[in-house]
C-alpha cells in the first residue's frame, strides 16, 4: 500500500531517497509485480524454476495481466511495446532446458498481444543471486548482459512479426520472475540502454519483501 516509490514500486523508504532505484540507467523509468513473494508465491516461483514446470508460466502471467503500466512516453510510438526476457546463462538454459523469463514473457504476450523480442542475451555465467547482499547482488551482474541485436524477428507464440525496429523508438519491458534488490533488472537495463534504449520498464510476478541493505 502507499506510500510507495513510483519508480520502482517498492514502499518508501522512512527517511532519504528510495535506496534501490536510486543508481539505475536513467531510461529504466519504472518496475512493478504482480504479487508480493509469500509462501504460495514462492512456491509457484520454484515450479517454474525448479519443478520442471513450464506450463506454470500461463498462471503467472494471468496475475502479470492485471499490472497496470503507463506505457509509451518516452518512446517513438512506432507500434507496441515490446516484451524483453531477462536471458539465462548458457549453462543455466542447458541445465532447466527453457528460460523461465521466456516463458514468462510468451504467455504475457497472448494476454497482451505484444510481440517478444529476445535481445539480451548473458555475457558470462553469474554466481546465484539467493543467498547475496544487496551490493553483492549489483557487483554479481554488473556487466553480464548484452545486447545481441537491435534489429531482429519478434515473435509473440500467436503469430510471426517479421520486423527489424530500432530499439531506441520502442517501449520495451523487460519481463522476470522476481524482483529481489532490482539488481538484475538494473544491469539488463544498461545494456539496452547502451544500445540506444530510451523508454525502459520491467515487469515481474513476484516482489521480495524489502531488502536489507545494512
Amino acid at each position: 500500500m502507499p506510500p510507495w516509490c513510483e519508480r520502482c514500486g517498492q514502499p518508501e523508504p522512512l527517511f532519504g531517497a528510495c535506496r534501490i532505484c536510486a543508481t539505475w540507467p536513467a531510461a529504466l523509468r519504472c518496475a512493478r509485480s504482480a504479487v508480493w513473494l509469500d509462501a504460495a508465491a514462492r512456491r509457484a516461483v520454484h515450479a517454474l524454476k525448479y519443478g520442471g514446470l513450464p506450463r506454470i508460466a500461463t498462471d503467472l502471467a494471468a496475475a502479470l495481466a492485471r499490472v497496470s503500466l503507463a506505457v509509451g512516453t518516452r518512446g517513438g510510438g512506432e507500434g507496441s511495446p515490446v516484451l524483453v526476457p531477462v536471458p539465462l546463462s548458457a549453462a543455466r538454459l542447458r541445465a532447466r532446458g527453457y528460460n523461465q523469463s521466456e516463458r514468462l514473457a510468451r504467455a504475457l504476450a497472448r494476454c497482451w498481444g505484444w510481440p517478444v523480442a529476445e535481445v539480451l542475451v548473458r555475457t558470462r555465467e553469474t554466481a546465484t543471486q539467493t543467498a547475496l547482499t544487496p551490493v553483492a547482488r549489483l557487483a554479481n551482474v554488473a556487466g553480464a548482459f548484452s545486447v545481441r541485436s537491435v534489429k531482429c524477428e519478434m515473435r509473440n507464440g500467436v503469430k510471426d512479426v517479421d520486423s527489424a525496429f530500432p530499439i531506441s523508438h520502442f517501449t520495451l519491458v523487460l519481463v522476470d520472475d522476481v524482483f529481489t534488490t532490482g539488481a538484475t533488472i538494473a544491469a539488463a537495463a544498461q545494456a539496452l540502454e547502451s544500445a540506444g534504449a530510451r523508454d525502459i520498464m520491467a515487469i515481474t510476478f513476484g516482489r521480495a519483501v524489502i531488502p536489507d541493505f545494512t
